[in-house]
């Protein structure tokens, strides 16, 4: 792959994604004339059907019973299994295209799976498009963009954008797709206080909607479409590409302190003084962390009670040791990994699970964290606590992801400067005291909340109450009235449902 490339224009987008289809007749496409059913899928779906379909696609299409299945449709978060009445192993954008085109004819709800880190809901039934052979990165250095595929992931950009000395924005985990991060809106925890949100730094997106049509979105050229799939993940339809903005960045002081949970007092009093008055330019995060006795688990966490304080710092090393002082002298220090690291390291900063699991997750957003929030968090997850969940964070934000740094999107929250993420590993034990808890917690933290969620960590609440807090009421009003223009039927639901038209 070569990244000396000339400034990335319409024709070599098209390159990059595969063959470019004609967005402006609907000749050839299947029109939406009736809404899915929920029901699951309708009669008439026969062998014969479904080997047309086969003959017409590049990658694989495959049926319950047929041989690796079960592989295609699995996710990182084991809390979904998918049993859909057909999956389509994507090779190209054509396919994409075939595979919509197939479920509209025959009634059948659409889903789309790249990694799997944000499952959502069981496409049982449905038509399940998975993405991740399609996974090419051209980085073109004169301009600092790189066109990313639908099934690349935030390690594979890192490292294709390394030897340019570029980087893209990444969250916390080398294996999350970059696509639906972005279209979530793209909150990271490496870089989100110098340069915002994710979702801003995107140029130019191929999406296939829901009639088939293979269509290219930016500022100038479906500019409704454009808005709308920044901020609302596969609502307006199934992505194949994104053209985004990398970044002059190759190196970070950052890495982690550990603490004793029995310090949780004194440290979360020492961070809230700490995020009151550091840079834009250092984005960070504490955990409390109850991990489990298991040989997945660092030997020095296992079976214990933590705080793990993660930092990313775009500074020199001299003075993040100065920024860090005060933290480190809050209580001791049980191990203290924070130094001057690469990029492509990003992922030792939160060690995020490499191997997939089942986990449930909970998030507020909050407009302010103070003493007293402090308080709050330290009587409900303090080492004095019964915390029945693994892992609850709190996410310094502000600095850049509280401004617009490119053009308008669906993405909101940007009044929020702190988010409040829960995380529960395994299924729920009887009467789930988890999801009982985490209730407490956000009820707790309520006094303090801007009274949103962020989208990308609502995998395990897709309802649509906690759908339409990820957004303004203005918002998801206009997402509505983009979804009924580009997904009359409904047919992308099997996600953070955004329904069409009318009262929700």
């Amino acid at each position: 792959m070569s990244g000396k490339e000339q400034s990335i224009t319409d024709a070599d987008f098209d390159a990059h994604t595969g063959p470019r289809r004609a967005t402006t007749t609907s000749k050839g496409a299947i029109q939406l004339a009736v809404p899915a059913s929920d029901e699951g899928p309708p009669q008439g779906v026969s062998a014969e059907d479904i080997a047309a379909l086969a003959a017409g696609v590049t990658g694989e299409v495959l049926r319950p019973g047929d041989g690796g299945y079960a592989a295609e449709c699995a996710t990182f978060n084991l809390a979904i299994t998918h049993k859909p009445a057909v999956v389509v192993g994507a090779a190209e954008p054509a396919d994409v295209q075939a595979a919509v085109r197939f479920a509209t004819a025959h009634g059948l709800a659409v889903a789309v799976l790249a990694t799997g880190h944000q499952a959502i809901v069981p496409a049982d039934g449905a038509v399940l498009i998975t993405t991740r052979r399609m996974s090419g990165i051209t980085v073109d250095e004169a301009s600092h963009r790189a066109v990313v595929q639908a099934g690349a992931t935030a390690q594979q950009v890192v490292d294709a954008a390394e030897p340019f000395g570029l980087a893209p924005i990444v969250g916390s985990s080398p294996s999350v797709g970059v696509v639906g991060f972005t279209l979530g809106g793209g909150l990271s925890p490496t870089f989100g206080r110098p340069f915002g949100w994710a979702a801003d730094y995107v140029h130019a997106i191929e999406v296939v909607t829901a009639d088939g049509l293979l269509r290219r979105a930016t500022a100038q050229e479906e500019p409704e479409l454009f808005w709308a799939l920044r901020g609302s993940r596969s609502n307006m339809g199934v992505v194949t590409a994104l053209e985004l903005d990398l970044h002059d960045v190759t190196r970070l002081y950052g890495g982690g302190l550990f603490f004793s949970g029995e310090d949780t007092a004194s440290v979360m009093h020492a961070y809230q003084r700490f995020t009151a008055s550091v840079p834009e330019e250092l984005t960070s995060s504490i955990a409390l962390l109850r991990l489990a006795d298991a040989p997945s688990v660092p030997k020095l966490l296992r079976g214990t009670f933590t705080l793990h304080v993660r930092i990313a710092y775009l500074g020199t090393t001299a003075e993040g040791e100065r920024l860090l002082a005060p933290l480190r002298q809050a209580a001791p220090v049980l191990l203290d990994t924070v130094g001057d690291m690469p990029l492509t390291d990003f992922a030792s900063i939160h060690q995020d699970p490499a191997d997939p699991m089942l986990f449930r997750e909970w998030t507020t957003m909050l407009d302010q964290f103070s003493p007293e929030t402090v308080d709050a968090i330290v009587e409900l997850a303090g080492p004095r606590a019964d915390q029945p969940v693994e892992y609850v964070e709190v996410r310094h934000l502000g600095g850049a992801l509280g401004r617009r740094t490119g053009p308008p999107s669906a993405v909101g929250n940007r009044d929020a400067t702190f988010a409040v993420w829960l995380m529960n590993l395994g299924p729920p034990t009887e009467g789930d005291p988890q999801q009982a808890y985490a209730q407490r917690v956000l009820e707790r933290v309520q006094p303090w909340s801007t009274g949103h969620t962020y989208l990308n960590f609502t995998s395990s609440d897709p309802t649509p109450a906690r759908v339409r807090q990820a957004y303004s009421p203005e918002t998801y009003t206009r997402l509505r009235a983009a979804k009924s223009v580009y997904d009359p039927g409904n047919v992308f639901r099997l996600n953070q449902n955004i329904p069409p038209g009318g009262d929700a």
